[in-house]
This record gives structure tokens, C-alpha cells and sequence, in this order.
């Protein structure tokens, strides 16, 4: 038995083969990174497309399996993708952002090797190059649990993924010359379900199919580029579970507002009379509202969908209150047999506070998006490679914004932006949006507590109403117009990690940081050594490789 427990085994499992070699499981993945025509709105573009598929190809783990992906781009220019919210413990290398890493050049490949631990949940995979990610190149990451732990829930039925997003018929590089050009994108020009908008003629094909009696889980996300969605299936209830990792207290909702890169997991129970049903998403805090639909099939149902959709929601004050029901389930198991809440997170002292305030202002005559007076511009150097190989005072300068706003009236500049984080320290980060638009904020590297969220200026008396007990641990949080939201975390995961914007066109002018995490002890037991193979660039390109850490 034991010698047999050695013997590898393949298996050709959802697109990729899986190797077991008595350890953790691997899957392998080889993705060919091309253009070509998607037309979700009915309008052809210029779409990226990974091995022929828009949205990409679903990547289905479980716990602890080790991921080894083979990305060739046959694109005219850069590329590089992000795998969102995983946390890529002690393995910044990793992470597929421009701070971390050099982008893919055309013609070129490179391979990604990562583990997903016990990140049990629903995420996403988009490019962080250019304006990519509004045309493709995103798809679904999801992270099963093992048979050994369970679920707060039965097995469903079935377990799909639903992406919803924007969509503007400009295409990226057109998109990217606005941007340049200091211009605003504007309003999208609709909406797509997983790459589709149902016509409504009797002739669309199903999205997804249940059978009566039956409860399926979905994954949504929102894998747009600027604007929040609000989701509902029309005659059916959704039972919220997780939310980027974390069981969550199972309410009920007839529909959820999705904010850009936040995934939500539902139940659905398919108790209404067989036919075909509407899955419903419309644009949120938008003077405009676009609504698109797909449809939901049941088995051997007769009929055609209502045309009666079921309505959206008014207001970002609804959406406010909506996120104060979402909380953590305490008892259940994540990925080990300790229940979530184990961790005390609320009996923590706090070491540092940062306040961040985003802003839009010209400079020079082109519009940049701020972070304390600061908008981020991106090295030719990685960040991270430039710190490793020792020459980072060429690249950029340590905390180069302060950790409260300047007054309203300064003046933007431009710079990489770095954090430098004390290894271990726990931190209150407080997101203040004194502008009449909503932002979403994505932190690589690590899960946080949404502790809190309100209207007006944030204070230290704030403190008193914040969720200290079971707040969902989380990788994006939302931050309404004129309003502030804070985040608790520890920075133990040693590393360089993207703060950004998951409102593209804010990211892509500057409304982004890194927090550098650095082990005094320089040891394998904080922090992975540079992989082979890994891509240079800049001036560290042909440089000697540093010698690694030893133990």
C-alpha cells in the first residue's frame, strides 16, 4: 500500500491534468493568450481570448492544491493576469501584478506556480495589463472544500459560475487612448452575463439549467471594470453562504448588489414552476440604468420567461444597509476543523492606522486619480524585483504618501507609491471618499475585517459601532460616495501587495499602492526565494541573481 501511495497518477479533470504524487494534488493548466471577435452586446470587438473561450476558462481546485499554469501571449503586446484573492502565502512572485512582476512580452511565456491552501470560496482571475480586462481574459477561480471538512451547507444539485460585468463597444485600446488622452470613460454601453445578453426572442439558450426541487449553488461576480451590479433571479430567492472566502450567515436576499471584483456564493432552490426564468443584472448608482438578463432553464420546463423582470433597488443607502446583514458564521469549519470565528480579531490592539482619501484632480491637463495626494505611476523596475535585487532607492522611495490626508487643496503628484509595513503589525486602514462616485478596493495578499461603513467623515469616535465580533473576512470592500469604510488586518504575509482600485480606469490612473512586508530575519520560514524562470525587466534585467535565503 505504501509503495502504491507513491506511484503518480494523471487524470484529464475539468481542462487540466491533475498529478497526485502522495502529496498535494497538482493541476496543470497550458492557456493560449490570443484576440478575437466577442460581441456580448451584439457588436463585434476585439476581444482577448484564453484558449478560444470568452470569459476564460473556469479554474476548479480544491484546498491545497498546487497550481501550475502555462500562459503563452500571442497578443502584439504585453500581458500579464492577477488571480484575485488568493493569497499566495510567503509568495508575492506569484501575485501577477505589475509590481511583483514583468508582464509577458508578445510571443513570449511564462509559467505561474502557486498553492491555494485553504482559501475555500469563490474568486476571480483577470490582466492587469493596459485596459485588458474590459474585453476578456478573466474567468472563475474556485476553491472547493475537501471531503474531510465540511460545508455549512448540503452538496447542491449542482455549482455554477455566473461573471456579470460592464462592457464598452470602444474596445481596450481605444478605451486605453481616452484614458491617455486625460479623458473620462464615461457610462458603459451595457451589460454581460458570462459574456452574453439574452434577446428575449424565444430563442436564447439557457445559462445554467435546474431541475424542480432541486438547489444549485452560484458563484457571482462582478469581473466588470467600473460599475456595480445589482443581481436577482426572478421568482426564486437567493441563500448567501460565502463571500471571498468566508461562510457567511445564511440569509435571504432577492437580490444582491456585487460591487467590482467582490464574488458572492448563493443557493438557489428550484421550487417554482417549470419553465425558464430570468437571471437579472442592472447597473447601480448610474444616471442611466442598463439591464441585461440570461436565461434559467428548468428541466423538461414549459414556457418562456415573463417579461415581468423584477425590480432593482433605489439608491446607495439600500446598498449600505444591505452590507450591515452580511456577517461572518462563526461556527462554521473553514478549511481546518477550527471554526472561523476562532480567530479574536477584535481583542487585537491597533499599531498603525492609515488613513486613505481618493481624489480627481488634473495634472497637467490629464485627469490622475489620487491616493493622499499621491497618484501611482508603474516603474519599468517591478517593485518587488527592484527591493530583492537591492536597488530600490533607484526605483522608488518607502512611504511616500503620509498616513492621513493632506488638506484639500494640495497638489497631485506623481510616484510609485510603498508602504512599508512592520511584519506582524495589526492595522486599521480607512478608506475616505469625499467624491460623488462609489469605489471598490482590492488588497492582494491577504483576507481583512470589514469592521465598518458610513455616511460622513470618518473620526476616531467611529470606533464605538464597529463590528468587532464577526465582521466577514473579505479581500474588497466598497466605499459609498461621501462616505468612509475600514478595514482591521495583520500584515504577516511577507511580501510586496497591490492596494488598488478595482475601478479600472482609477487604477490605471494611480489610484493604487503597495505595502512592502519584509521579515527582519530574511528566512524561507517568512518569505519564498525569487523562482526560476522568473521574468526580468528594467535594471535588474542581466543582473546576478542575489543569493537566497537558507533556512
Amino acid at each position: 500500500m505504501a509503495r502504491l501511495l507513491l506511484i503518480s497518477m494523471l487524470f484529464l479533470w475539468a481542462g487540466s491534468i491533475l498529478m497526485v504524487q502522495g502529496g498535494d494534488p497538482t493541476l496543470f493548466f497550458e492557456w493560449n493568450v490570443t484576440y478575437g471577435t466577442i460581441a456580448p452586446l451584439g457588436v463585434p470587438v476585439k476581444g482577448i481570448l484564453i484558449n478560444g473561450q470568452f470569459p476564460g476558462p473556469n479554474i476548479n481546485s480544491t484546498t491545497n492544491n498546487n497550481i501550475v499554469i502555462h500562459v503563452f501571449n500571442n497578443l502584439d503586446e504585453p500581458f500579464l493576469v492577477t488571480w484575485n484573492g488568493i493569497q499566495h502565502r510567503k509568495n508575492s512572485w506569484q501575485d501577477g501584478v505589475l509590481g511583483t512582476n514583468c508582464p509577458i512580452p508578445p510571443g513570449k511565456n511564462y509559467t505561474y506556480k502557486f498553492q491555494v491552501k485553504d482559501q475555500i470560496g469563490s474568486y476571480i482571475y483577470y490582466p492587469v495589463t493596459a485596459m485588458h480586462k474590459a474585453v476578456g481574459g478573466f474567468g472563475g477561480l474556485r476553491v472547493n472544500s475537501r471531503l474531510l471538512i465540511p460545508v455549512p451547507y448540503a452538496d447542491p444539485a449542482d455549482d455554477y459560475t455566473l461573471l456579470v460585468g460592464d462592457f464598452f463597444n470602444k474596445g481596450h485600446t481605444s478605451l486605453k487612448k481616452i484614458l491617455d488622452s486625460g479623458r473620462n470613460l464615461g457610462r458603459c454601453d451595457g451589460v454581460h452575463l458570462n459574456g452574453k445578453v439574452a434577446k428575449g426572442d424565444g430563442k436564447d439558450e439557457p445559462l445554467f439549467t435546474m431541475e424542480a426541487g432541486k438547489t444549485y449553488k452560484y458563484r457571482i461576480c462582478n469581473t466588470g471594470i467600473k460599475t456595480s451590479l445589482n443581481v436577482r433571479f426572478q421568482g426564486h430567492t437567493m441563500k448567501l453562504v460565502e463571500m471571498e472566502g468566508s461562510h457567511t450567515m445564511q440569509n435571504d436576499y432577492d437580490s444582491l448588489d456585487v460591487h467590482v471584483g467582490q464574488c458572492f456564493s448563493v443557493l438557489v432552490t428550484s421550487n417554482q414552476e417549470p419553465r425558464d426564468y430570468y437571471v437579472v443584472a442592472s447597473t447601480r448608482f448610474t444616471r442611466r440604468e442598463v439591464t441585461a438578463t440570461g436565461i434559467i432553464g428548468y428541466k423538461n420546463g414549459k414556457g418562456a420567461a415573463s417579461s415581468e423582470l423584477p425590480p432593482p433597488p433605489v439608491g446607495w443607502a439600500w446598498s449600505l444597509n444591505q452590507f450591515r446583514t452580511f456577517r461572518w458564521n462563526l461556527t462554521s469549519n473553514a478549511a481546518r476543523p477550527n471554526p472561523q470565528g476562532s480567530y479574536k480579531y477584535g481583542s487585537i490592539n491597533i499599531t498603525r492606522t492609515i488613513r486613505l482619501a481618493n481624489t480627481a484632480q488634473r495634472v497637467d491637463g490629464k485627469l490622475r486619480y489620487a491616493l493622499n495626494g499621491v497618484s501611482y505611476v508603474e516603474p519599468t523596475t517591478p517593485l518587488k524585483l527592484a527591493e530583492y535585487y537591492g536597488v530600490a532607492e533607484k526605483v522608488f522611495k518607502y512611504d511616500t504618501i503620509p498616513d492621513e490626508p493632506p488638506s484639500d487643496n494640495t497638489k497631485v503628484t506623481l510616484a510609485p507609491i510603498v508602504l512599508n509595513m512592520t511584519h506582524r503589525n495589526f492595522v486599521e486602514i480607512i478608506f475616505e471618499n469625499h467624491e460623488t462616485a462609489i469605489q471598490s478596493y482590492h488588497l492582494s495578499g491577504y483576507s481583512f475585517f470589514a469592521v465598518g461603513m458610513d455616511v460622513g467623515k470618518w473620526s476616531p469616535e467611529k470606533r464605538m459601532n464597529y463590528n468587532l465580533l464577526d465582521a466577514v473576512s473579505r479581500q474588497t470592500i466598497q466605499v459609498f460616495p461621501n462616505s468612509w469604510s475600514a478595514i482591521l488586518l495583520t500584515f504577516d504575509n511577507c511580501g510586496m501587495w497591490n492596494l488598488r482600485s478595482e475601478i479600472w480606469d482609477r487604477h490605471y490612473l494611480g489610484q493604487q499602492l503597495y505595502a512592502s512586508v519584509i521579515s527582519p530575519n530574511r528566512s524561507l520560514k517568512d518569505e519564498y526565494n525569487l523562482p526560476e524562470g522568473v521574468l526580468t525587466c528594467g535594471i535588474v534585467q542581466g543582473m546576478p541573481r542575489p543569493p537566497p535565503f537558507s533556512s
